[in-house]
């Protein structure tokens, strides 16, 4: 093998090297911000890790969040159904909120 070769050799493997990390990183930051996203929906996060699945796993996340019954969804009809009083409308700005006698 000669100098050229080592060194292309060297340059290839370089390459590669900082493509697999770069690769890496975005497969984290994806990962992270699905399980954000699952989480503030009321989902268990790991189920980011569908996103791991080559080819269906995101679209599997996407359909899940589009269409599935959200957690929160659930929480928030309970807390509707369960108050008892109907909440008061917003007063109008100028006007004070406390009671007057």
């Amino acid at each position: 093998m000669d100098r050229s070769s080592e060194a292309m050799a060297s340059a290839f493997a370089a390459f590669a090297f900082m493509y697999v990390i770069i690769i890496c990183a975005i497969v984290v930051f994806t990962i992270w911000v699905y399980w954000r996203i699952f989480a503030k929906a009321g989902y268990n996060g790991a189920l980011s890790l569908l996103n791991l699945v080559p080819g269906v796993g995101p679209l599997i996340c996407v359909l899940i969040l589009a269409f599935g019954r959200w957690p929160i969804e659930d929480q928030l009809a309970l807390l509707q159904r369960d108050s008892a009083a109907p909440m008061p409308p917003p007063a109008a700005p100028g006007t004070s909120v406390m009671p007057t006698a």
